[in-house]
């Protein structure tokens, strides 16, 4: 049976990208060797990075000044990396959800940390408005795609200081300004890798500006000078990317991939509030095309494991809900067809027949 992944991360990537992958791992560039026992100093390799730092800096139209960095550690060690390097005295955070909250978390070790707004009063269904930013702070923090909540903030801020977003997980899914932001950085298990690789993008006359001295690995510059390669990269993860930026290349670039996520969208979400059985979890005006959470509307909840049990016996994998918001989570990135969208719809409609 035909498997429809709907995991959040790490989650599904492109045929393409795993084909191509698969294959080097038990032949890389002709070499007659696996691309995990290749050396990341070898010429084959270095093509590899070299060739991952155009396409990204090409697909995100990325200006001069910037630079691309391919890491480890995932997202969670850029909390703390972010302000080692540019919390001078004080940061301003928006906290949208359990990402948000970590990040301010490793903040507050740095410095003085303004949350400017919070949406936890409503358990984080919500992207606060009309809040201040305050000019006097170091950076503005945000964290664009809630996987958890469902929320998404999609459209590039305009906050008078410098701008970081944890893009994890809707990177290359909708057109961004990468000159309105000072760092963007994401783990790349949920729309561009296997775990294990964590991309930052970063303006390089950001650096440079704290007090403190900081440690060799967590210091941007070290990175930025090295081209990545201060330490053994993860090689694989960073080969799996270059296949993915390849296909998204191929299929139209973020453009492309806009349009058609917005569609995949729009279908579920349209059935979601037209299906008396479900009910959204999120303002509308603030819902993630990425991450699509729903839940039984009042009077069914008895029916939740009943259509979770349903819908995996038609191949669906990874639907079940965070277990702080329950219920059910779609996550439509942009590996995902949009047959496997369409799928889900009928299956909602066949269980809205079978139960009404």
């Amino acid at each position: 049976m035909k498997k429809h992944n709907f995991y959040a991360g790490p989650s599904i990537l492109p045929e393409f990208t795993i084909k191509n992958t698969s294959e080097a791992i038990l032949n890389f560039a002709d070499m007659d060797l696996s691309i995990m026992e290749v050396s990341h100093r070898s010429k084959q390799f270095v093509a590899v990075m070299d060739e991952a730092t155009s396409l990204f800096k090409e697909l995100l139209d990325i200006p001069k000044g910037y630079s691309v960095l391919f890491l480890g550690g995932g997202a969670s060690t850029q909390f703390a990396m972010v302000p080692f390097n540019i919390l001078n005295k004080k940061a301003a955070y928006l906290n949208t959800g359990a990402w948000a909250k970590k990040a301010i978390k490793e903040a507050k070790l740095f410095g003085e940390v303004d949350v400017v707004a919070s949406s936890e009063d409503k358990n984080f269904n919500y992207i606060p408005k009309n809040y201040t930013v305050p000019q006097d702070a170091d950076y503005f923090h945000i964290t664009t795609n809630n996987t958890i909540y469902g929320t998404e903030i999609r459209k590039d801020l305009e906050v008078g200081i410098p701008l970081v977003a944890d893009m994890s997980s809707d990177i290359f899914s909708r057109k961004i300004d990468v000159s309105k932001y000072a760092i963007i950085y994401g783990g790349a298990q949920k729309n561009l890798a296997p775990a294990g690789v964590t991309f930052v993008i970063i303006k390089d006359d950001i650096l440079g500006k704290v007090d403190r001295k900081i440690p060799t690995m967590l210091n941007y510059q070290t990175h930025i000078d090295k081209e990545s390669m201060f330490n053994t990269p993860p090689c694989l993860p960073i080969f799996a990317a270059l296949q993915t930026l390849k296909w998204l290349k191929a299929n139209g670039g973020i453009e492309a991939m806009e349009k058609i996520n917005i569609e995949k969208a729009g279908i579920l979400y349209d059935e979601i509030d037209r299906n008396p059985l479900f009910k959204g979890t999120v303002n509308k005006e603030d819902r993630s095309i990425m991450n699509i959470c729903f839940i039984m509307n009042d009077g069914y909840e008895e029916f939740e494991s009943e259509f979770f049990e349903f819908a995996s016996s038609k191949g669906m994998v990874g639907i079940k809900g965070h277990r702080s918001v329950g219920g059910f989570r779609a996550s439509t990135y942009n590996a995902m067809p949009k047959s496997s969208i369409e799928l889900l719809v009928e299956t909602m409609k066949e269980f809205e027949i079978m139960k009404l």
